[in-house]
């Protein structure tokens, strides 16, 4: 066994809770080996267990209160036995992490650069200069164009895909022979995450890397490993060469978890005419009983014909244009914009990064204000934010307030509207913890007690607190596991069928806007440079920009995904 990289035998982890002697189960029994230069895919859902076992490789629960269980090999070293001194020798010269988010992991007050020779000069007896020049050496590696200047760059002055990037350069400095990679790719659009996984594949070509890659994106794990190990609820329930596992899983939940992927090439679900999303959205607000439902009722429903008879759209954007910086350093995030949403219906933008989708989502509902240009919500000229519209962000934890118990973070728009009946209030919000799949007597607890998906479902529930017309959805299943994506899309979905709601789905991951659009605007650059019924788009894309973007959306058979590398980069 001296030859395998990895060697983990009945691995079993225990985190403490509550009081002392309190643990729960997070790893149960897990076994796996892995040769040099191999790649192994870890995935599962969110609380599966997966990226526990990746911290236990690098002893990374040591000195927190867990209890491990059974033996942890990594290049010959016991993890669980090791001292304080071959730990820090394993960490970064053995084994070498690379987190989910960069941010997080890197330091904002010092350059990029001097980061990375820090962690060269803790394993080698270099000097700064050397250390220095190591640095920028791997930051050239992992494709940082001008390396040298960006090498004095601080982190915020990065893209999401450069951070990463960067961290790949810090864990490749001590030439590691086995890379562990948490979810690499998780908030980078599909051209950025295409570009993150080829550079993975190729370090394991060129430098003869192991890889263990931990991720919830069955087409991300497809595109890049050798096997396949899938957890769930701490088990390990299924493993095998990826091809195989893919082609034909042999546990239920494998099978459930592939269903649950978004695919390009996958039919989608019937959707409601816009004439009964309409109707529905009239029975909606007249039903809803209160103040409000009576204000809501008498105002009619967003998408009603106008006096002429024609439909009004719930909002319609006429030449946004919004500017940020001034002077040579003005810089312009959407440049021109003009698009029209109707009740009942889906208008889903995708884009990369820094193309501007969430920059106009926030004009739409009023959060920012456009350097020029008009919004119009049911034929009105908007002043600042408008009744009727609500936003549900992609970062759940930080949209709601820590303080404040789940139901009350529901009622609050209730409050903003005007409604003082506090009993209407919570009954309000009962129901709709419900409707979202959630259970009442959830109201008093705090967002720090849900999982990621629980929290997304109570942005949800507040973003329908005041019966809008319109909802405005910014990244809202990015960060989610793709059966929890599946559930939250689903019910929006529901959602819009009852209520004739209107949505706008921003997002970088194309397979899912399939799935829940009517139509889609693809940005770039500020720009809308294609427009149209989501199937013509997806199947006919008019603009080379849409051909790349679907071009780089990850497929769930290694054999095309290999085939497409072999296309992009030549042969091996």
């Amino acid at each position: 066994m001296s030859d395998l990289l990895v060697d983990v035998r009945d691995l079993v982890v225990d985190f403490p809770v509550g009081g002392p002697g309190a643990y729960v189960r997070a790893v149960d029994g897990v076994s796996f080996t892995m040769g040099p230069g191999h790649a192994l895919g870890i995935v599962g859902e969110s609380g599966s267990g997966k990226s526990t076992v990746a911290a236990a490789l690098l002893g990374l629960h040591r000195g927190t209160g867990t209890r491990l269980g059974g033996t942890v090999r990594v290049a010959g070293t016991d993890v669980g036995g090791a001292s304080a001194a071959e730990l820090r020798r394993l960490r970064g010269a053995t084994a070498a992490m690379v987190f989910q988010d960069p941010l997080s992991s890197l330091d904002p007050y010092y350059a990029v650069g001097d980061q990375i020779a820090e962690v060269y000069r803790v394993h080698a007896a270099v000097s700064r200069r050397a250390a220095r020049a190591r640095a920028v050496s791997v930051l050239d590696r992992v494709g940082i164009p001008d390396a040298v200047r960006r090498s004095r760059a601080r982190p915020h002055e990065f893209s999401g895909g450069m951070r990463q990037r960067a961290l790949i350069a810090m864990a490749l400095v001590c030439e590691p022979r086995l890379l562990i990679a948490d979810e690499p790719t998780t908030a980078l659009d599909v051209t950025v995450q295409a570009q993150i996984l080829d550079l993975l594949h190729g370090l394991r070509r060129e430098e003869g890397l192991g890889l263990l890659l931990v991720t919830h994106d069955v087409g991300v794990a497809a595109e890049s490993v050798d096997e396949l190990l899938v957890m769930r609820d701490g088990h390990a329930v299924e493993r095998g060469p990826v091809a195989e596992v893919l082609a034909g899983p042999a546990d239920p939940y494998t099978r459930a978890l592939l269903a649950a992927v978004p695919r390009l090439d996958a039919p989608r679900k019937p959707r409601p005419s816009r004439e009964t999303a309409t109707t529905a959205a009239g029975l909606a607000s007249g039903a809803a009983g209160g103040a409000s439902g009576a204000a809501a009722a008498s105002a009619g429903p967003a998408g009603a014909a106008g006096g002429d008879g024609a439909e009004v759209p719930v909002v319609e954007a006429l030449g946004l244009r919004r500017e940020f910086g001034r002077g040579k350093r003005r810089v312009t995030a959407v440049g021109g914009v003009s698009l029209a949403v109707r009740a009942g219906e889906t208008l889903g933008v995708v884009g990369e990064s820094g193309s501007g989708k969430s920059t106009l989502g926030r004009m739409l509902v009023g959060l920012l204000e456009p350097s020029s240009g008009r919004v119009r919500h049911a034929g009105d000229e908007a002043r600042g934010i408008p009744a009727g519209v609500q936003m549900v962000f992609q970062d759940p934890v930080s949209s709601l307030n820590p303080r404040r118990s789940v139901g009350e973070s529901i009622a609050d728009p209730l409050r903003a509207a005007g409604e003082r009946d506090e009993a209407a209030i919570r009954a309000r919000a009962l129901a709709l913890l419900e409707r979202v799949g959630l259970e009442p007597g959830h109201y008093d607890r705090y967002p720090h007690e849900f999982s990621g998906g629980q929290r997304q479902r109570v942005g949800i529930a507040r973003a329908l607190a005041p019966r809008p017309r319109l909802i405005v959805c910014d990244e809202p299943v990015s960060a989610l596991d793709v059966t929890t994506q599946a559930q939250v899309t689903a019910l929006l979905a529901e959602l819009q069928q009852e209520l004739g709601i209107a949505l706008v789905f921003i997002a970088h991951d194309l397979a899912v806007v399939r799935q829940v659009s009517d139509r889609v605007a693809v940005m770039r650059s500020g720009e809308i440079v294609e427009e149209g019924p989501v199937d013509e788009v997806y199947d006919r894309p008019a603009h080379p920009y849409t051909r790349q973007l679907l071009d780089a959306v990850p497929v769930l058979d290694p054999e095309l995904a290999a085939a497409r590398r072999h296309r992009a980069v030549g042969p091996s």
